[in-house]
């Protein structure tokens, strides 16, 4: 479940980091500014990990990465609309990871991965399948609307779209963990509940 967490932290901070540089844009119109303390907040994300003695994760080096690049490119062009792409990139390569059949299982309860681990898979790659949705939904916000259009869209869209994929892969597992279980022979059954450490139901 930590490693699951860390990825959803790590879209979020990235979000944030995206809007806080859109903010000052948006408040100042100094692409200067923006970049330079969108640049200054990834920086700080880093370092306050390096002080804590935390492990920095690759993805964490590729969103500095990014936002250093992306921040270039805006200078370049002035067009802040290169750090607006970021997210996509994120997204992607978060898909690709979890394209991996079977993921999702490591996060689950020991009687969910002993009872549903085919469907756990389907669900992972439902996952994977909104990253990449999320990847493209982002790039065209970004390229064809307005500046302001991106910063109230794609954050609704980022907490909606991922608590509705969450709900019903939950849904999904339980219902059909559920109804497994119950086709259990009474011995079998009784046994995984104890193994899990369930309430076995008493006649």
């Amino acid at each position: 479940m930590k490693d699951f967490l860390n990825a959803a932290k790590l879209l979020l901070l990235d979000l944030a980091s995206t809007l806080f540089f859109l903010l000052v844009y948006l408040l100042t119109h100094n692409t200067l500014l923006a970049v330079g303390l969108g640049i200054a907040l990834g920086l700080v994300q880093i370092g306050s990990q390096i002080v804590r003695g935390r492990t920095i994760h690759s993805m964490e080096w590729l969103s500095l990465f990014l936002i250093v690049t992306a921040g270039s490119a805006t200078l370049l062009t002035h067009d802040p609309r290169f750090v607006l792409l970021k997210p996509s990139v994120i997204y992607a390569i978060v898909g690709a990871v979890m394209c991996k059949p079977g993921w999702l299982n490591r996060y689950l309860p020991a009687i969910a991965q002993k009872v549903v681990p085919d469907i756990a898979i389907k669900v992972g790659f439902l996952w994977a399948g909104l990253m990449f949705v999320s990847a493209a939904v982002n790039a065209i916000v970004a390229v064809t609307c307005p500046l302001e259009t991106w910063a109230i869209a794609m954050p609704i869209y980022g907490i909606v779209s991922k608590v509705v994929v969450f709900g019903a892969g939950f849904a999904i597992l339980r219902i059909i963990a559920g109804r497994r279980i119950r086709a259990m022979p009474e011995g079998e059954r009784d046994a995984l509940l104890i193994a899990a450490g369930r309430k076995v139901a008493t006649t």
